[in-house]
């Protein structure tokens, strides 16, 4: 049976991050991914903590090559209502700025990146059964021709996204706290005046009548922009089946996406996503851990789905080094713990966010001094800074400041 050190599944941004982090350590790294990259992915707006993994994981220089939209904050509309952030007036250190990209090609160049640095990944190749009675997790899995295969590792990282790929071979799953929501979404020719939005900048668009309805305009460098809306499944079923129709329907109810979208060139199928928040009953158990949206996935109301991916690969190929080396080390509390109190954190803004008070004080003109930066450091992704108070007191600080907003 084949033998190799860490076997990660899947190559997305947390599997590349976590299989270069471990070369970069001497370990031997086998990637097993279902899809051919490039491929069509979801989550385009990136956070500026993303770029502190991308740097550690040695690909700052070739992301930064391609030429991806650049990024420094993050706008809000509602109605004639608008704010917005700029990451340059944040709390504490940190990067100022990030990129919006096509993932199709930012994960392919990461994982290109991780195989230069000495990682093997093998495409199409699904994974079909789990074993982690033994001493060590053996993996089956199927290539492309169809030909099975064992593969026998010393840990098991299961970075395969919303694919959850561990979380159900071996029974992980427990219900997110969220209510379920929907989304639908593509990519569009957007055809905007230069002048017509902040392209520096995503977009985040309250509907007209509805707050918990929003939409997102993530442009990119080519004239192009991702666009979608998220919502209850309720509330979409009164749109037209047909998802191009459906969405293209629900852009036209909001005037400031009819405005921008006016000479926009719909070329690319509209795709769905239902139910997609998720979460576990343990990230890590005998042999084995869980990376990103494996694990959990909030909303992706604060595009924090990516930073949190990032993180937990840094995060598990350090314990991971130093277990494979011999040291006696706690996943809970050196690993689980820590990361799921960032998770926490932007946890309780997905829920503001719903119930209305971060819009509350996102909109109002009486913002306390100084609160913007702190909040604004949450939504650059630094949200386990606990130096930052709306960090260590994410509930009770926040809930203060939007009662303070509201009078």
């Amino acid at each position: 049976m084949e033998q190799r050190d860490v076997i990660v599944i899947g190559a997305g941004p947390s599997g590349s991050i976590a299989a270069a982090l471990l070369r970069k350590r001497g370990w031997d790294v086998l990637v097993l991914e279902g899809a051919r990259f490039p491929r069509f992915s979801i989550g385009e707006s990136l956070l500026p903590h993303c770029m502190d993994f991308v740097a550690e994981a040695g690909m700052l220089e070739a992301v930064e090559s391609v030429g991806f939209q650049f990024k420094n904050g993050a706008a809000f509309v509602r109605g004639e209502a608008y704010g917005d952030f700029d990451f340059s007036q944040k709390f504490g250190d940190g990067r100022d700025s990030t990129f919006q990209v096509a993932r199709a090609t930012f994960d392919k160049v990461l994982a290109d990146e991780a195989e230069k640095q000495g990682a093997e990944i093998r495409y199409e190749t699904r994974v079909t059964a789990v074993d982690v009675s033994g001493d060590k997790p053996r993996v089956r899995a199927v290539d492309v021709q169809g030909e099975q295969y064992e593969v026998e590792g010393k840990f098991l990282l299961d970075a395969s996204g919303f694919a959850r790929v561990l979380p159900k071979l071996l029974d992980l799953e427990t219900p997110s706290p969220f209510a379920p929501r929907n989304a639908v979404f593509t990519q569009v020719a957007d055809g905007s005046e230069p002048d017509a939005f902040d392209r520096n900048k995503v977009q985040i668009i309250v509907h007209p009548e509805h707050r918990d309805v929003w939409y997102w305009l993530i442009p990119f460098n080519d004239g192009r922009c991702s666009i979608g809306c998220a919502a209850t499944p309720e509330f979409l079923s009164k749109y037209p089946e047909q998802l191009d129709d459906r969405l293209k329907q629900l852009t036209q109810e909001e005037p400031f996406l009819k405005r921008v979208l006016e000479k926009a060139v719909w070329d690319t199928p509209v795709r769905g996503m239902s139910g997609y928040s998720a979460n576990v009953k343990s990230m890590h158990g005998k042999g084995f851990a869980l990376l990103g949206n494996a694990a959990e996935f909030l909303d992706p109301i604060f595009s924090s789905g990516i930073t949190i991916a990032m993180r937990s690969s840094s995060m598990a190929a350090r314990v991971l080094d130093r277990q494979l080396r011999g040291e006696t080390v706690d996943w809970t509390n050196e690993f689980e713990a820590p990361l799921r109190k960032g998770v926490d954190t932007f946890r309780t803004y997905v829920k503001a966010w719903y119930d209305g008070r971060f819009q509350d004080i996102m909109f109002s003109k009486n913002q306390p001094a100084g609160i913007r930066g702190m909040i604004c450091a949450i939504l650059a992704g630094y949200a386990w800074d606990e130096s930052n108070p709306f960090v260590a007191e994410p509930e009770r600080r926040l809930d203060m400041v939007a009662k303070l907003c509201a009078a």
